[in-house]
């Protein structure tokens, strides 16, 4: 005959096995994955978003000052693609936005070139060859060259691109990809 305390301390024991046996579940497959190889990546992985950036391509490689980037562009002897904009004017904010949506210009900019994108004006006149205003896209070859014959469409904005002129901007980057190499 059985007592009621046995009837309990078996129950408190079924209890604690259950109890054992999630635990043991929970181990089992967590340390399963322990010995798996990792996934094998892509050849590329997601980069962190930069603040460099300001909104122009989040996952591009941004150089921090003109200096910086002229240095880059000798070194790595691709062409520097520099971006005056102003982080509230609505011209400013429609290009990157254009800027930062298309694929192509993205991974163009990202393989081929050394990109900045400034807020501020430089002191070197080179880069506003027809004034400053913005935004405007300026061009710079590794020898330190500021492309004047790199232009978007508006005589009076030499450098100026607006949304509808990404084809424009991409020809004007394929143009300074090319021109390094058969002039340089």
């Amino acid at each position: 005959m059985h007592s009621s305390g046995d009837k309990a301390d078996k129950q408190k024991s079924a209890n604690m096995n259950k109890g054992l046996m999630s635990v043991l579940l929970v181990l089992v497959a967590i340390s399963s994955s322990w010995g798996k190889p990792d996934k094998p990546q892509m050849k590329k992985e997601k980069r962190v978003p930069q603040t460099l950036s300001r909104g122009w391509g989040d996952e591009l490689i941004w150089t921090q000052t003109y200096e910086e980037a002229l240095f880059r562009s000798q070194t790595t002897q691709k062409p520097l693609m520099v971006i005056f904009h102003l982080e509230e004017c609505p011209h400013s904010l429609a290009l990157k936005n254009a800027f930062a949506n298309n694929k192509e210009i993205q991974k163009l900019a990202d393989e081929d070139f050394i990109i900045l994108n400034l807020v501020f004006e430089t002191t070197d006149k080179h880069l506003y060859p027809d004034g400053q205003y913005v935004p405007r896209i300026i061009f710079v070859d590794p020898s330190l060259t500021v492309r004047a014959d790199i232009t978007g469409r508006y005589a009076n904005r030499m450098y100026a691109y607006e949304p509808s002129d990404m084809n424009l901007l991409l020809s004007n980057m394929q143009k300074a990809k090319k021109l390094l190499k058969t002039e340089l």
